[in-house]
């Protein structure tokens, strides 16, 4: 059966080819001139939903690199200080070696006292390094120093001096960490409990005591301990504690060693990202070029074609 085809069905269809090439052609003009060919998620309801996975994935990754930046500063903050603290503590040591040389006069004992004190405020300093307004040995206290020192009492007629303490403000048994992938975190904090000790069993405490053991003048006993022996009293327990913070400063490179590992793989990831983002969206401008161009020529053939075609009527030349 043969349709009938009017004047008015010619125009429908001629308007109706022309307009889909000139939306065609609208949009190529929009995509040349945006870059992306994802305007609209309608444009591409499977592409788009490839488009917002990838995006989710580069947000996780960008967070994750702010994250590896910012467990870097911790640890390498960390590092100078425990770096710091070694040489302090092998000063102490010196110190302890020379204070144990029975020959020294009351005066140099008393001068290696007064070092210990200084090297003591040193070692006070680095145990309360901050890391952007956080100090690197409390864990997840937000204390503003991780130790503290409380004014000593000289001594006064026959009352013996009480010596200054200093005391542990850090939330002891807690981890600062930073995720650095969806399964992976990296602790950047170190525990100051362990690496300086606390209450009697603390650095400063011995500090103290082999100070006392060298000046008398200080009104207070060290317990059990001599000037002629000092060496074989307290060396050992420097050496110990110059131990503990040489295997924090090891643990501190290893965790160094894995968020730099970590951020290395995030700038490959992101990436990949990036590319397959760009695979997903962006427009190759030399081909967007030449398509426009044809679709340009396409929709001025069809002008042309419906010019022909549609051929005036007797109604044309009615006035």
């Amino acid at each position: 059966m043969i349709s009938r085809v009017t004047t008015q069905t010619q125009i429908r269809a001629a308007q109706s080819s022309l307009q889909t090439n000139l939306a065609r052609l609208t949009q190529l003009q929009e995509q040349a001139s945006s870059l992306t060919t994802l305007k609209n998620p309608s444009d591409d309801p499977a592409r788009a939903a490839d488009s917002l996975a990838v995006r989710a994935q580069q947000s996780a990754v960008a967070q994750y690199t702010r994250n590896v930046d910012n467990g870097t500063g911790w640890l390498t903050t960390t590092d100078s200080a425990l770096s710091a603290t070694t040489n302090i503590m092998n000063q102490v040591r010196d110190i302890t070696v020379q204070g144990g040389n029975g020959s020294l006069s009351q005066t140099a004992k008393s001068a290696l006292a007064a070092q210990l004190q200084g090297l003591k405020q040193d070692l006070l300093t680095q145990a309360n390094t901050q890391y952007l307004g956080r100090s690197v040995f409390a864990g997840t206290s937000d204390a503003p120093a991780a130790f503290t020192t409380t004014a000593g009492i000289p001594a006064t007629g026959a009352t013996p001096a009480i010596p200054a303490t200093v005391t542990y403000t850090g939330t002891a048994g807690s981890t600062v960490e930073r995720r650095v992938a969806a399964d992976s975190t990296v602790r950047v904090d170190s525990n100051g409990a362990s690496v300086y000790g606390i209450g009697t069993d603390s650095v400063f405490s011995l500090i103290d005591n082999i100070s006392n053991a060298l000046d008398s003048s200080t009104g207070v006993a060290a317990a059990g301990a001599s000037a002629t022996t000092i060496a074989s009293d307290y060396l050992s327990t420097v050496d110990t504690r110059l131990t503990t913070v040489i295997a924090a400063q090891s643990d501190n490179g290893v965790r160094q060693a894995q968020i730099e590992s970590a951020g290395a793989g995030l700038v490959s990831k992101a990436g990949t990202l990036e590319a397959q983002r760009s695979g997903i969206e962006d427009v190759d401008l030399a081909q967007a070029a030449l398509n426009l161009k044809l679709q340009e020529v396409s929709y001025q053939a069809a002008l042309s074609v419906t010019a022909k075609v549609l051929q005036h009527t007797l109604m044309d030349f009615l006035q």
